[in-house]
């Protein structure tokens, strides 16, 4: 298939900005979905994937910031990787708040962490310009994963269930907030791919290899954390038909809903714009506790 000729610019003068925001862990219950252990645990698979994954993210794109030509670009990139930081920072607290719960899980951490920094870590050594391919390679990889967590943005900012089923709020918030925020720079690892590479194939492979492997450690993550509750004493495994009678209820993604959002991706004249509402993310920024905080 030959590539698609790049579209025009896509830049508005999107400013982005870090929000420096706190939350407050001491009253959050391990399952903080009341009565709903399964839910819990396959959202605080973020948990354990995002620091490891976003700090991946922070180093691929200062790697990446030398081959901007376009300021604007440079400058969305810029604030891309402050809002990244954050987001590694914040999920890192949940994680520390969990091993003090008695859940420990820095087993599965670990293996995470060796696969982003050493798996798809920098090579140090290669020549330059297979240094730029290795380092436009793992951009295309965070396309497709900033795909994914655009998509999970979109869904956590318009999950009422959530709030019905009396979810902590601290939490709620922390997940609408970095939603909100994935929604607002949703277009910056794909522009920058684009910028790096217009090409089509580069753009397919990363979603082929970056789909399946967050299924994988999704799934891995949602068993480990079910294993380590030391309030279920290894009593509840996880099921496909359990999770879609939760994503039925409202309390997790529908996985069929993901499936053909993913498929968009593969479409020619695909652009993130496309996928979520800045206005509601942005709707929601202004109002979040933690955010108005941060603020101020």
């Amino acid at each position: 298939m030959p590539s698609p000729t790049p579209p025009p610019s896509v830049h508005h003068g999107l400013v982005l900005e870090p929000r420096d925001v706190h939350f407050d862990w001491t009253a959050l219950p391990l399952h903080w979905i009341p009565g709903e252990p399964m839910a819990t645990h396959v959202i605080n698979v973020l948990h354990l994937l995002l620091p490891e994954g976003e700090r991946w993210f922070v180093e691929v794109f200062k790697d990446a910031l030398p081959m901007i030509t376009d300021e604007q670009l440079r400058e969305e990139v810029r604030g891309f990787i402050g809002q990244e930081a954050i987001h590694a920072e914040a999920h890192q607290e949940v994680l520390d708040h969990l091993l003090g719960q008695g859940l420990d899980p820095r087993p599965y951490v670990r293996q995470v962490s060796w696969l982003f920094h050493r798996i798809l870590g920098d090579r140090p050594g290669l020549s330059a310009a297979r240094s730029r391919e290795h380092t436009v390679e793992r951009v295309a990889f965070v396309a497709a994963i900033e795909h994914f967590t655009a998509f999970l943005g979109h869904w956590i900012l318009n999950s009422p269930a959530l709030d019905r089923a009396q979810a902590d709020p601290t939490m709620l918030d922390l997940l609408r907030w970095h939603g909100a925020e994935e929604v607002e720079h949703r277009s910056v690892a794909y522009d920058l791919l684009r910028h790096l590479d217009p090409g089509y194939l580069r753009r397919v492979r990363g979603m082929l290899v970056s789909g399946p492997l967050l299924v994988h450690l999704w799934v891995r993550g949602t068993r480990f954390m079910l294993a380590a509750d030391p309030l279920l004493d290894g009593r509840l495994r996880p099921t496909w038909r359990e999770a879609h009678l939760n994503a039925r209820r409202g309390l997790l993604p529908d996985l069929r809903v993901m499936a053909r959002s993913a498929a968009r991706y593969f479409r020619p004249g695909y652009h993130p714009t496309q996928e979520g509402s800045s206005s509601q993310a942005l709707g929601y920024l202004a109002a979040s506790p933690a955010a108005r905080a941060a603020a101020h």
